[in-house]
């Protein structure tokens, strides 16, 4: 697995002997190809910038019950199925981070923003900025994805 660091630099010292922290982020796809991005919150790390929503596994979880509970908490709904899909380790500066990216297709309730944050559905190219660098490998996949039926599963 590679390491994306945030900031564009060499990974950081002790980069191997930091505490890895894992996220779960759930990658809400509509029927018709739409993608859901949600803004920082305000008072975070990175506050402002658009991203997957999801949150950190509390001991004990999988990565889908981690997913179920932070989108119940952070946007209101109840998930169906979580697909996983791909890991990235990002090496930002407050912390090392494994995203494990689930693909959602099906979901209940309406989308409430519980922390102040915005949403978008968006599509490729996206119109929201600025992304979370742990984003932008994900619209990459997208892209490499783009007209294939596992984007509109």
């Amino acid at each position: 697995m590679s390491v994306l660091v945030a900031d564009g630099e060499q990974p950081r010292e002790g980069g191997a002997d930091r505490k890895v922290v894992d996220v779960a982020v759930g990658v809400l796809i509509r029927p018709n190809g739409e993608f859901l991005l949600t803004s920082r919150p305000p008072g975070k790390v990175y506050e402002g910038y658009w991203e997957f929503p999801g949150g950190k596994l509390e001991p004990g979880e999988t990565v889908e019950q981690a997913l179920r509970r932070e989108l119940q908490e952070e946007i209101g709904i109840t998930i169906g199925t979580a697909h996983p899909w791909k890991v990235e380790l990002v090496d930002y500066p407050h912390a090392l981070v494994r995203l494990n990216f689930c693909k959602v297709f099906a979901w209940t309730g309406e989308l409430q923003m519980h922390e102040g944050q915005a949403f978008a559905w968006q599509t490729l190219p996206v119109e929201v900025n600025p992304v979370l660098p742990g984003t932008v490998p994900v619209l990459g996949w997208f892209a490499e994805e783009r007209g294939s039926a596992d984007l509109k599963r």
